[in-house]
């Protein structure tokens, strides 16, 4: 049995853009993003939202996220809150479009 797929057309985009669609996108709203990790290297691709206050603590972070390029979202699966940091996003899939994010 063979299965076809239909084939949806990948915008590329530069990394400027990235981030802003990222630091805009409304809260609630899913979206999925794929990024290399600050800590190892290692590319992580993430289902997420932002604007989600379920599960936090109210004390707030100890620094400022923006400041260091980072953005706070809602990871859905593990159901934890996690940091993407902006400058190595590498795709973002949102409102149903796939984009590419332009190598350096």
């Amino acid at each position: 049995m063979i299965i076809l797929f239909r084939s949806k057309a990948v915008e590329t985009i530069t990394r400027q853009e990235a981030k802003e669609m990222v630091e805009n996108y409304k809260g609630g709203q899913f979206f999925t993003v794929e990024f290399h990790k600050r800590s190892d290297g290692s590319l992580r691709k993430m289902n997420c939202r932002k604007g989600v206050k379920k599960g936090l603590s109210g004390e707030g972070h100890r620094f400022n996220p923006a400041s260091r390029g980072l953005v706070c979202v809602r990871d859905v699966q593990i159901r934890e809150h996690r940091m993407i940091a902006l400058e190595s996003i590498t795709s973002i899939r949102m409102r149903g479009k796939s984009y590419q994010v332009a190598p350096k």
